[in-house]
């Protein structure tokens, strides 16, 4: 791992986040929101590639540190997630990201898979410092992003085969962010299933994560370059 834990503050709490640093010096923020199985290695791991590709990440703990491996544990774990103290370290991490030298753009993406694919764009609609958002898979009962209040392009990656993140609920969201006029683009990978990303799961897609990696990296680049007007930088589909 080339990152480090860290402590951050926010509205008088501490929590912890993981933070690697862009290895050009400096390039556009990105909060990195962890699955169901707490900020665990991979996640770590995908923070440190943001680095090697000239970003700086920080994926903030959300779970305090606790970690499994267990589906059932990581379900209870996922289900007894406070919504608001979540917001509260959302909103710290986004800020405490922003104030950081090596970070070059004016305001954050944020991007999540599984839990945190729904958490990102939770975090999207609450933080006008989200500048793009992307979605892997998001699903999580409990969180009901208000997408009137959505500010940033959303770039949502799916897989055609997901019990959690159903191609219908999907569908759901594509109309009501097309019914609010809000940009965005949607891609469902044939053959995959839920968490595809995830190279540590055995449903990992290298093809349709590679492919999913480039896309992500390029539409960030784009939409965290400054002054760039973020409803430009992609069109609703």
């Amino acid at each position: 791992m080339n990152g480090e834990l860290i402590p951050i503050e926010s509205e008088g709490h501490t929590f912890h986040g993981y933070l690697a640093s862009s290895k050009t010096g400096s390039g556009p923020g990105i909060v990195v929101l962890q699955e169901w199985w707490g900020l665990v290695g991979h996640i770590q791991n995908v923070v440190d590639r943001f680095a090697e590709a000239g970003f700086t990440a920080l994926a903030p703990d959300l779970y305090g540190g606790t970690q499994t491996t267990d589906p059932d544990e990581a379900a209870t774990l996922m289900m007894a997630l406070n919504i608001a103290r979540t917001e509260t370290i959302l909103r710290g991490a986004i800020r405490h990201l922003l104030s950081l030298e090596s970070v070059s753009s004016q305001r954050a993406g944020a991007v999540g898979f599984c839990m945190g694919g729904q958490l990102s764009l939770y975090a999207a609609c609450e933080n006008p410092e989200i500048g793009a958002c992307v979605d892997y898979y998001g699903i999580h009962p409990d969180v009901h992003p208000a997408l009137e209040n959505l500010r940033a392009p959303v770039l949502g990656f799916f897989a055609e085969h997901d019990e959690y993140a159903s191609p219908a609920s999907v569908e759901v969201l594509r109309t009501s962010l097309e019914a609010l006029g809000k940009p965005h683009e949607f891609i469902t990978y044939p053959g995959t299933h839920h968490a595809f990303f995830n190279d540590d799961r055995p449903a990992y897609n290298a093809a349709a994560a590679t492919d999913t990696w480039n896309r992500m990296t390029a539409f960030f680049q784009e939409t965290l370059r400054p002054n760039i007007r973020t409803d430009d930088a992609i069109g609703t589909h």
